[in-house]
């Protein structure tokens, strides 16, 4: 058959319409767009960190407009468009039916980092992975939502590892112009400049938009000619400096997020604080308050109505303090403008207002001035409620006002392709529409729908594609430290051997060499020819962590000088594109903190969508989702108070589910090499783990019991609060 000639004016239509959809974040979560730009310049794709905006600067205007002239070619391009205009203009969406009045009054929600996509290296760990995923699903069911966060133009750091094992730090400028961020502008076209008062001085920021289907998130830039080189610097990287430069950050966060806000016409029904690093807006919405005439304490009560919070961390260590002396400075001329005591204010942040040496804690700060707070799994919320019942002295910690949501993960910003693929051959081109869905899942569980030898083989072509990757990436590592040995990465690992992931942050309490404690035990496992293991570990650890990079060093060099040689390999500059590589293709995703400092925890949510199984302390997440059926745990739902007796125990129980569940389970063949056991237990984990642990049932959460008006007196925190169903 022959296709019509493709009409100039459509041709302009479509370079348009790719140039705006390049800069909306949509694409990630879109295989076919995701395949598109892919084609217009594989190397580009692969070298330039899966970037849309960069490709079309890669491809010339001449190159795209002469292509689009193919027919084939330029359907293909208009069908995705039309996708991309019916998501965005989609009139029945979740919000839509159920929280309507957030289209005009929309929540903001406020975090120092988004983790979107490996093309915006904003984002540091699971908080901002977390945010991006949470800002993808508000997109998706229709709600009114901003975001605002810092553009650090250094990003998060690229990870090297030495000729000693020890990883090494390096940092990339970002490039406005390769990024899908667009500046914000005012009404002349220029860039609209907002100010903040830091210490003594005024700083001025600009800021990017980012476009993420329906919703958009706000990065504040300080690198502006006007300011002073420290406060340029002030949004360099994430989590950047001294206790200073994170104090003036924050302040940039909070604070001139709410008047980046103001100035462009947007008022949020609802503040929401991810974390205490963005706490200092509620003392920007005091003063605003107090400008208009209201008393201190009738701002603060005010304030308290708009704004919920949710505390992350289950370590005293991880909240943010201040000192006194720290405050005064840098909050000089914020302090100057709310026309109250600086003790109240300070007290604000405070355990004891009264005592005027106690740092300032921005956790403190967020639980005073929230209307209501929330930690991010049970276990989680009932950690906090413990932590922090000094704040309440006539509650007992069951009664302290901490609830529970659950994490979730965005299904589809992490699922592959090659799984997309499979669902779409088995329910046609309209399946992902149900995709968070309990019913769609109950589908897995049916084996005339699905078999065990469809589930087997998609699982090899998973791990498979995970073997190659890795080999490619190795060979990356070995050519770049000149290793003699480099060619023989090509070869390393095997695809039929039951391959376990551990990918993370190396922050210590993780514990990665976990698994190692009881090494000739392991080394026997792996030696086993009829049943072969292996392990791929990927992560950083913080630039100032040495223990944490003690342990990357110590797994290294087991890959490389121990037996475990050939069955043990580090990828280096763990990023988004490597997670979404290894949660396809590890048969078993392992997990081992030191319970209970694990508030949820996401990575092995995103296992099971790809019929991965979660090896895990019954901690965070998991020990909610464990059933028995979909998975393994390592030891029971309780812990012992010593440190040191937690770990061997734990070591021990670690490598006895191995030996004694997993691997039998894996390698237990009938007479057509299937794994009829092994694949109940994916069919389970993808039923049970799937609909429940996604961002759309957890944005859900935020909006019925947090986001819409509350009572005025809420009742203590309920662990059995009722889950609304999904869209």
């Amino acid at each position: 058959m022959t296709l019509n000639p493709i009409a100039p004016s459509e041709i302009n239509d479509m370079v348009v319409g790719l140039n705006r959809l390049a800069r909306n974040l949509w694409w990630t979560w879109d295989q076919e767009a995701q395949d598109l730009f892919q084609e217009l310049s594989p190397r580009g794709w692969r070298n330039m960190f899966h970037n849309a905006v960069a490709i079309l600067h890669e491809v010339s205007d001449y190159e795209l407009r002469v292509r689009l002239q193919d027919a084939a070619m330029a359907r293909r391009v208009q069908k995705i468009l039309q996708s991309f205009d019916r998501y965005l203009e989609a009139p029945d969406t979740w919000a839509a039916a159920h929280a309507p009045q957030f289209a005009t009054h929309p929540v903001a929600y406020f975090s120092a980092e988004f983790g979107f996509h490996e093309t915006l290296p904003i984002a540091a760990g699971g908080l901002g992975m977390l945010a991006g995923d949470h800002t993808k699903a508000a997109s998706d069911l229709g709600l009114g939502f901003v975001g605002v966060s810092l553009f650090y133009r250094e990003g998060y750091f690229m990870q090297a590892i030495n000729p000693d094992n020890w990883q090494t730090e390096y940092y990339t400028l970002l490039n406005p112009k390769n990024l899908p961020i667009e500046p914000v502008l005012n009404a002349r076209g220029e860039p609209l400049i907002g100010h903040v008062g830091v210490a003594t001085s005024q700083v001025a920021f600009q800021a990017w938009r980012v476009n993420v289907g329906r919703a958009s998130v706000y990065l504040l830039d300080t690198n502006l000619p006007e300011n002073e080189p420290h406060y340029r610097d002030l949004t360099l990287r994430v989590y950047g400096g001294d206790a200073t430069t994170r104090v003036m950050q924050e302040i940039v966060l909070g604070v001139g997020g709410v008047r980046l806000l103001r100035a462009l016409g947007i008022t949020p029904s609802v503040f929401h604080l991810n974390e205490g690093h963005a706490a200092f807006l509620v003392l920007e919405l005091i003063r605003e308050r107090m400008a208009e005439g209201m008393t201190f304490e009738a701002a603060l009560a005010a304030t308290r109505q708009q704004c919920l919070f949710t505390t992350h961390t289950p370590v005293e260590a991880g909240h943010d303090r201040f000192s006194p002396d720290l405050m005064h400075f840098a909050m000089h001329r914020l302090f100057r403008q709310i026309k109250v005591h600086q003790a109240d204010l300070l007290g604000l942040g405070r355990l004891d207002p009264a005592n005027e040496r106690e740092p300032f804690c921005m956790t403190v700060l967020a639980l005073k001035t929230a209307r209501a707070a929330n930690g991010v799994s049970e276990l989680h919320g009932q950690v906090s409620r413990r932590m922090w019942q000094p704040l309440f002295p006539d509650r007992t910690a069951a009664e302290v006002p901490i609830g529970h949501v659950t994490n979730g993960v965005h299904l589809l910003g992490w699922m592959k392709g090659t799984v997309r693929t499979f669902w779409k051959r088995k329910l046609g081109c309209d399946w992902e529409r149900n995709v968070n869905t309990p019913e769609f899942w109950q589908r897995i569980l049916d084996p005339q729908f699905v078999t065990d030898e469809e589930l087997w083989a998609l699982r090899y072509t998973l791990r498979r594609e995970l073997v190659e990757f890795t080999r490619r990436r190795l060979l990356l590592q070995g050519e770049r430290l000149g290793r003699s040995d480099f060619i023989a990465f090509d070869h390393l690992l095997n695809v039929d051997a039951l391959t376990i992931g551990f990918a993370r942050r190396f922050a210590t309490y993780k514990r990665a060499p976990l698994v190692f404690q009881q090494l000739a035990h392991i080394v026997e496992l792996v030696k086993d020819p009829t049943r072969p293991i292996q392990f791929i570990f990927a992560g950083k650890a913080h630039p100032r962590d040495d223990d944490g990079k003690r342990f990357i060093q110590q797994i290294i060099h087991l890959s490389r000088y121990s037996e475990l040689q050939g069955h043990l390999v580090f990828i280096e500059n763990y990023d988004m594109h490597i997670a979404r590589q290894m949660v396809a293709g590890c048969d078993v995703w392992l997990n081992n903190p030191r319970r209970p400092l694990e508030a949820s925890g996401t990575s092995g949510m995103k296992t099971a969508p790809h019929g991965g199984l979660n090896l895990s302390i019954l901690d965070g997440w998991w020990r909610e989702a464990y059933d028995g059926t979909n998975g393994f745990a390592i030891g029971e739902d309780s812990h012992p108070d010593s440190i040191e007796e937690q770990d061997r125990r734990d070591g021990e129980n670690l490598a006895q589910v191995l030996n004694e569940e997993v691997i039998p389970c894996f390698f237990n063949r009938d007479a057509n090499g299937i794994p009829r056991q092994w694949i109940h237990k994916i069919r389970r984990a993808m039923a049970t783990v799937a609909p429940q642990y996604n961002t759309w049932r957890m944005v859900q959460q935020y909006v019925t019991r947090y986001y819409l008006p509350q009572p005025q007196t809420r009742p203590a925190p309920s662990t059995a609060d009722p889950i609304p169903a999904s869209p």
